[in-house]
């Protein structure tokens, strides 16, 4: 064989362990699911079981529509409650007396010492086969006659453990496979398990697994083919397998009611064997439950024998498990109280520090206050600075101006004297025009300066005013009255007085001036003022 070959070998069993575990997973939870919805299933059972008694209630039914009622009855009652099927076998067992019909007492019979057999009444359970003529009996019943020998047999060997009603079980058995057509299930699956008891594992592997792809989960015999191929891969200590035949038979048991099964206490044993103890403890309690409820003694006998041992493991992990948790607890208290001493001192940190974030902020608002206040103090400082070299250039202009103008002046003046022109003289000296000349000038001076200064002045400024009351200098003008006023308000000279002396005019004109432009103002009158005086402001 070839490396290759070997390595394709390997991969391909990998491949089936891969699946085989993959298909064990699902079937499993498919189980604990069934497990959750048990009592749906019940309760379908019950339906059932109601639907069949409501026949019961008609009037006047013949005996024999009874008996088969009753017979109805104790075969959904079977394997989900042995006494109540006991009880409409016992009920059949008088009406065939009444009626003096022995084949139907037979019947009857058979039913009630195979119920017998289950419960543990196994004296009751022979008188009635030993009482049982089988050679009177049709075939149909000479085979439940053979069935239910082997069946008690069994039963009774289980609980004394006497290997002589082992042998015997198997003899009825043989019968029954003597007296059964070759192809019915009911044939198929006990020769499997009688070949398989006999140790032909193998035959009896295909037979069953044939037998368990022809079958559905509605079909009760599906619990006892997969329960079989249970038992055998359980020989062959193949785990997995086992593992998921039995999980197969559990779960059809379940979806039919039936709680006169194996298959849960054969789980909990496999589950025991593995170590997982929790599993374990999980169905055999299931599978013990089940038993007492149907009343199944020879199950209840089997399950008892592991019973004490799983439930004492389980017991003691509980135990350990709680002791543990203790310790825990214990643990997570001192932790806990750790835990609140961290908490309490974060706390006061945080609140430490929020309070010096607050104590930060406040401080950075007056930082940025001081901030503000210092870029309009050092705005202004400029803005003063760049109007006094302004100022000073003009000044000296305007007084290099008004001394040769009244040097010109005084030369005309004393030109008129030296030629005795007393008459010109005197008028001159009385005219007014050189002042209002010099006036014009100033003024002309003064918005050309300030206009320098300011040169969006009266845009800035008529953006203070309502639309229709903007104030715009005549052609020729370069500021009005009203323009000029607010001008040397935005140069800091607010107070009236002055105002009125620079330019010449009374007190009232200049205040009646003020208070009509301020009747113009789209914003606030006490703040207009204050609005002129930012016009301008270098940033």
């Amino acid at each position: 064989m070839t490396k290759k070959v070997v390595i394709f070998l390997v991969l391909i069993s990998n491949w089936g362990n891969i699946f085989s575990k993959n298909e064990n997973d699902s079937i499993i939870a498919l189980l604990n699911n069934v497990i959750k919805d048990k009592e749906s299933y019940i309760k379908i059972k019950e339906q059932n079981i109601s639907n069949i008694k409501q026949l019961l209630q008609i009037g006047k039914l013949p005996p024999e529509q009874i008996y088969d009622i009753n017979t109805k009855l104790c075969d959904e009652y079977r394997k989900y409650i042995t006494d109540s099927a006991v009880y409409y076998t016992q009920q059949n067992v008088d009406i065939a007396q009444r009626l003096g019909r022995n084949d139907l007492l037979d019947k009857a019979n058979l039913d009630l010492a195979w119920l017998f057999s289950t419960q543990g009444l196994y004296i009751e359970a022979k008188d009635l086969l030993d009482d049982i003529d089988c050679k009177s009996l049709q075939k149909k019943d000479v085979l439940r006659y053979y069935e239910t020998y082997s069946s008690f047999c069994s039963h009774y060997g289980q609980s004394n453990n006497h290997a002589d009603y082992y042998r015997k079980s198997e003899l009825y058995r043989d019968s029954l496979l003597m007296q059964l057509d070759p192809h019915s299930i009911q044939y198929q699956i006990t020769y499997a398990t009688k070949i398989l008891y006999e140790q032909n594992r193998d035959d009896a592997e295909r037979m069953l697994l044939s037998l368990l792809e022809n079958s559905t989960d509605q079909d009760t015999d599906r619990a006892v083919i997969a329960y079989l191929l249970g038992l055998k891969y359980k020989e062959d200590e193949n785990i997995e397998l086992e593992q998921k035949y039995f999980s197969i038979s559990a779960i059809t048991d379940i979806k039919n009611a039936v709680r006169n099964n194996a298959s849960f206490h054969d789980l909990a044993l496999m589950y025991y064997r593995q170590g997982n103890i929790d599993e374990a403890y999980k169905f055999i309690e299931f599978a013990i439950n089940d038993a007492i409820a149907c009343n199944v003694r020879y199950r209840a006998i089997e399950i008892t024998a592991s019973y004490p041992i799983i439930n004492a493991l389980y017991q003691a992990k509980e135990t350990k498990q709680k002791s543990q948790l203790q310790s825990y607890l214990v643990l997570i208290s001192i932790m806990s109280v750790f835990l609140v001493i961290g908490i309490i001192y974060v706390y006061k940190q945080m609140k430490r520090l929020s309070r010096i974030r607050k104590e930060l902020y406040r401080t950075n608002l007056e930082l940025n206050k001081l901030n503000t206040d210092l870029h309009k103090v050092n705005n202004s400082l400029q803005e003063s600075n760049h109007i006094k070299e302004e100022y000073i250039t003009h000044f000296f202009d305007l007084c290099s101006s008004y001394i040769n103008k009244m040097e010109d002046y005084r030369k005309s003046l004393n030109k008129l004297a030296a030629n005795n022109r007393m008459e010109e003289l005197f008028k001159m000296l009385k005219s007014t025009s050189f002042l209002e000349s010099e006036l014009d000038d100033l003024y002309k001076n003064f918005d050309s300066i300030f206009l320098n200064l300011y040169p969006t002045f009266v845009e800035d400024f008529n953006k203070l005013l309502l639309v229709d009351e903007r104030i715009c200098p005549k052609p020729g003008e370069l500021l009005n009255t009203e323009l000029r006023i607010f001008a040397l308000i935005r140069l800091g000279i607010t107070d009236s007085v002055k105002i009125a002396s620079f330019l010449r005019y009374s007190l009232r004109t200049v205040y009646n001036y003020r208070t009509k432009v301020r009747n113009k103002s789209a914003v606030s009158r006490d703040e207009f003022e204050d609005k002129v005086k930012e016009i301008g402001v270098f940033l």
